[in-house]
C-alpha cells in the first residue's frame, strides 16, 4: 500500500510541477507585455507567496485530522482552472489576483505530499525518501522551463498556460482514481488543537531554526524565477528556448543528486550540510549578474544545483523528523509558510531593489542575506534538541 502511495504521489506532483515550470520563462514576459515595472513583478510573485503562505499551516492541520486526499484534490483543480484563467488576464492587476488563486491551490499540493511522504518515512530514511519526493518536484520544475521555452518560441504565451492546466487536469485524475483516501498504517499525528501545535512549534530553537533556514533560502526562487528572463533578454538577448535550458540546469542536476545526496543527509550532521549548501548557493547567486554569457550561466545555475540537491533532502528530512511530534501535516504547512515568507518579502524587496538600484542588485543583495541568515540558522538548529515523539504542551 505505501509503495502505491509513494508512485502515485510522486507521479502526480512530477506532472504537475512540470505544468509549472512550463510558465516560468513565460510569466515575467507576459507581465512585462501588460506594464509591469518591477515592483510589480515583485507582486505577482509576492501575491502567490502570501495566500499560500496564509493558507498552509491550516490546510495541514486540518489534513491531519480529516484526511489530505481531499485537499490534493481540491488543490489541483485550482491549478487546472488557473491556468486557462491566465489566458484572459488583461492587465497587472489581473495577473496578480489570479496568482493569489494559484497560491491557495498551492497550500493543497506539496505540503500535502511532504506530509504522506513523512508518514511513510521509516525512521533514519527521512531524507531519502523526501529525496525521492524532491526529484520529482524539481524533474518537473527543471524540464517544464525547457518545454515552456519552447512553447513560447513556436506557439506564444498562451500555449504555456493551457499546457499547464492540462497537465493539472491528468495529475487530477491520477489523484482521484488511484491514491487511497488515507495513510491509515502510518498515522502519527498530534491529537492537540491547532492552536497549541502551533505554539509549541513557535517555542522551540530547533523548529524556528529549521523555518529561518527554509525561508532564507526560498529567497533564492524569486531571482531565478521572476528576475532571470529579465537579465537574460536585457543583457544576452537570449531566446525563450535559452532561458529555459539556464533555469532547467539548476533543477534536474538538483533532482539527479537527489538520491544520494539524501542517503548522505541520514547518514552525516544534517545542519553542517545544510549550511554548507546554502553556502554554495549564496556564492553562485551573488555571481550571476558577473557571468559573460549563456554557457557561464548554465555552469553556474548547475552548481546552485548542487548546492540545493544538499539544502532540500536536509531540511525536509528535519522536518519530518519534527513531525513525528507536531503532526507531519501541521508541520509540513508551517515548514511551506516559512518558504512563502521568503518568497513573499523576497519578491517585494527584490522589486523595489531593481527599480531603486537596477537589476544586478537583486542577486547580490539576496546572496549576501541568504548567506547571513544560514549561518544563525545553523546555531539555532546544532543549539536545539530534536523532536520526540509525543507533543509536550
Amino acid at each position: 500500500m505505501d509503495r502505491r502511495i509513494l508512485l502515485t504521489l510522486l507521479l502526480a506532483v512530477f506532472i504537475a510541477l512540470i505544468g509549472i515550470g512550463i510558465i516560468a520563462p513565460v510569466m515575467p514576459l507576459y507581465a512585462t507585455e501588460l506594464g509591469a515595472t518591477g515592483l510589480s513583478l515583485g507582486l505577482i510573485v509576492a501575491g502567490f507567496s502570501l495566500s499560500r503562505g496564509l493558507v498552509q499551516p491550516l490546510v495541514g492541520g486540518y489534513a491531519d485530522r480529516y484526511g489530505k486526499k481531499r485537499f490534493l484534490v481540491c488543490g489541483l483543480l485550482v491549478y487546472a482552472v488557473v491556468g486557462t484563467l491566465f489566458t484572459s488576464a488583461e492587465t497587472v492587476g489581473h495577473l496578480i489576483l489570479i496568482r493569489i488563486l494559484h497560491g491557495i491551490g498551492s497550500a493543497m499540493i506539496v505540503p500535502i505530499a511532504m506530509a504522506y511522504i513523512g508518514e511513510m518515512a521509516p525512521r533514519g530514511q527521512e531524507g531519502k525518501y523526501m529525496g525521492q519526493l524532491n526529484i520529482a518536484l524539481f524533474s518537473g520544475i527543471g524540464g517544464g522551463p525547457v518545454i515552456g521555452g519552447v512553447f513560447l518560441d513556436i506557439w506564444g504565451m498562451n500555449s504555456a498556460f493551457y499546457a499547464m492546466a492540462a497537465l493539472s487536469g491528468l495529475s487530477l485524475g491520477l489523484v482521484l482514481f488511484f491514491l487511497p483516501p488515507k495513510n491509515s498504517d502510518q498515522q502519527s499525528e498530534s491529537r492537540e488543537s491547532l492552536p497549541a501545535t502551533f505554539l509549541a512549534m513557535s517555542r522551540s530553537i530547533r523548529v524556528m531554526g529549521i523555518l529561518l533556514s527554509r525561508m532564507a533560502t526560498m529567497l533564492i526562487m524569486v531571482p531565478t524565477m521572476a528576475f532571470l528572463p529579465l537579465l537574460m533578454t536585457e543583457f544576452m538577448e537570449a531566446s525563450g528556448t535559452r532561458i529555459g535550458i539556464v533555469v532547467a540546469s539548476r533543477t534536474l542536476i538538483n533532482a539527479v543528486l537527489q538520491t544520494p545526496f539524501g542517503r548522505w543527509v541520514d547518514t552525516g550532521r544534517k545542519a553542517n550540510l545544510l549550511l554548507a549548501g546554502s553556502c554554495l548557493i549564496s556564492l553562485t547567486m551573488f555571481l550571476v549578474p558577473l557571468a559573460g554569457g549563456f554557457p557561464q550561466l548554465v555552469f553556474l545555475f548547475m552548481f546552485m544545483g548542487v548546492g540545493e540537491a544538499v539544502v532540500w533532502p536536509a531540511l525536509g528530512a528535519m522536518a519530518a523528523e519534527e513531525g513525528r511530534t507536531f503532526g507531519q501535516g501541521a508541520m509540513m504547512g508551517v515548514f511551506n509558510l516559512a518558504m512563502s515568507v521568503g518568497v513573499f518579502f523576497g519578491a517585494l524587496g527584490a522589486g523595489m531593489m531593481m527599480d531603486l538600484f537596477g537589476l544586478a542588485w537583486v542577486f547580490y543583495l539576496i546572496a549576501v542575506f541568504l548567506l547571513i541568515t544560514s549561518l544563525l540558522a545553523k546555531a539555532m538548529i546544532g543549539g536545539g534538541p530534536r523532536a520526540v515523539d509525543g507533543l509536550k504542551t
